[in-house]
């Protein structure tokens, strides 16, 4: 069997196929230039550094680009990394596909279609529906193949589809509890809310933010879609409805030092606050523990105020 990063054990050499997710240059204390990278292959990504890179080395090695890496699985500061030892491009007649290392969601494409058009059948609020239908048709491809995020939660291939659909599912339970909840409203600002990754984001091979996602962010994106959206089948933005819904959006991020243009102030935006954030953290959880052997503590995790988790030992 073909080893994976995540195959092998902390001091263990390693030789393998990996892909550039990221490559970032930068100074070192001596005045040199290095490359820290993130290799990533569908067990997981893990960060290295290229010591005293060349010009040459900086332009070879670039996100997107497949490598042979032999080096040393190590851990820093509790966090997993690579010791490299040597670094090269992948030749044409070697695995140098980059779609070959890439993580996908753990659930089929065709099949979360099939389910999250069942949410959409529950939206009966007509405003509401149309929006939601010609927003996922126009950008269908991309919702079912792009990551929700380019390193934090569901940073994988269907990552957004994956991540709104486990928001669906925790919006029915909650919907089905709380009688003053509305499923629909809820629904489609699930549905929506994420949406604008598609704009901010460059894809799921070697992620990066786009220029507008840099400067304008995926809220505002998917805002202005829900307006041109508006235009485009006769609906009235201002109506209460579209509001309602345009509202979803722009709250969901909770806080404004967290780059919602205004907290939630209706029930299902607090709700759909409440649930991105639980899924977001779980997925993180998730991922992290999945690498931690029972009985220690995980790397410190960012997208969770830098804390660290510890996982059980496992008993029989």
């Amino acid at each position: 069997m073909i080893k994976k990063l995540f195959d092998y054990k902390v001091n263990e050499n390693l030789e393998l196929f990996v892909l550039v997710k990221s490559a970032e240059t930068r100074i070192a204390k001596n005045g040199k230039k290095f490359i820290a990278f993130n290799f990533s292959d569908n067990s997981g990504v893990i960060s290295a550094k290229f010591w005293d890179a060349s010009e040459e080395d900086i332009k070879r090695f670039v996100p997107g680009k497949v490598v042979h890496l032999t080096g040393k699985r190590e851990n820093y500061q509790n966090n997993p990394q690579i010791k490299i030892f040597k670094l090269r491009l992948a030749n044409a007649d070697e695995p140098s596909d980059p779609k070959l290392y890439l993580q996908g969601a753990p659930e089929n494409a065709a099949k979360m279609e099939e389910e999250l058009n069942q949410y959409i059948f529950e939206i009966t609020n007509p405003t509401w529906n149309r929006i939601v239908r010609e927003l996922l048709k126009k950008y269908h491809d991309e919702f079912f193949s792009f990551p929700a995020a380019k390193s934090n939660h569901h940073a994988f291939a269907g990552g957004l589809a994956y991540h709104t659909l486990s928001i669906l599912r925790l919006a029915k339970a909650v919907a089905n509890q709380y009688d003053q909840v509305n499923p629909a409203l809820l629904y489609a600002g699930t549905i929506l809310h994420d949406l604008g990754k598609v704009l901010e984001l460059s894809g799921p091979v070697a992620t990066s933010y786009t220029l507008a996602g840099n400067l304008l962010g995926h809220i505002v994106l998917i805002d202005e879609q829900i307006m041109v959206a508006c235009e485009q089948l006769g609906i009235d933005p201002q109506s209460e409805d579209a509001v309602l819904l345009r509202h979803m959006i722009v709250s969901h991020h909770g806080l404004l030092e967290y780059g919602s243009p205004v907290q939630p102030h209706l029930v299902e935006a607090d709700v759909l606050h409440q649930l991105d954030n639980l899924d977001a953290s779980l997925q993180m959880l998730q991922k992290s523990l999945s690498h931690t052997e029972p009985g220690n503590f995980s790397e410190r995790i960012f997208g969770l105020d830098g804390r660290n988790f510890y996982r059980p030992s496992e008993k029989e």
